[in-house]
């Protein structure tokens, strides 16, 4: 009984050296149980819990051939093969939607700017009866619209590099 006891608790002694994984190490994006291997390049050894390293998928080589010999474009810019076709007429109607569109998204968010900025009021905001009564509101509401200020001009920004985007009429 006793010999059975001692050869268990030496099993159970041995068994999580078994189960440990080996000391991994990183290489910038690489990963290397290999000590010389990682003392070579200078590696650092990772700690803390286990590694799982997926070998990722490569690119095919058909795909970045053309663009590195300087011939067409990568496929990723062009339209796959069974995409629509859409005549210049069409395109021009898409565009002249999308550019009144924009045109008339900038037009709306000027006019809130303006708004804002009048009742921003260089930073000084008319008080209301509320503010009145509590100074640290007021402050809070000028600083809520200087942030919306601000918005306003980057949206109004983003606006018009769409519209500059976008081909002239």
């Amino acid at each position: 009984m006793k010999k059975t006891l001692i050869s268990l608790i030496l099993i159970a002694a041995a068994a999580p050296a078994a189960w440990s994984q080996d000391r991994i190490y990183r290489c910038g994006n690489e990963y290397t149980n290999n000590a010389t291997q990682a003392k070579e390049r200078g590696c650092k050894l990772v700690e803390g819990g286990n590694v799982t390293v997926v070998q990722g998928t490569r690119p095919a080589a058909a795909a970045t051939a053309p663009a590195a010999a300087g011939g067409a474009a990568p496929a990723s810019t062009t339209s796959p093969a069974n995409a629509p076709r859409v005549s210049n007429n069409d395109q021009k109607a898409r565009d002249a939607d999308a550019r009144a569109i924009l045109e008339s998204e900038l037009r709306k968010a000027e006019a809130r700017h303006a708004d804002l900025a009048k009742e921003y009021n260089n930073g000084a905001p008319e008080r209301n009866a509320l503010d009145l009564r509590n100074p640290q509101r007021y402050m809070e509401r000028t600083a809520e619209l200087k942030a919306s200020v601000a918005r306003s001009e980057s949206d109004i920004a983003g606006i018009k590099r769409e519209l500059a985007r976008l081909p002239a009429n």
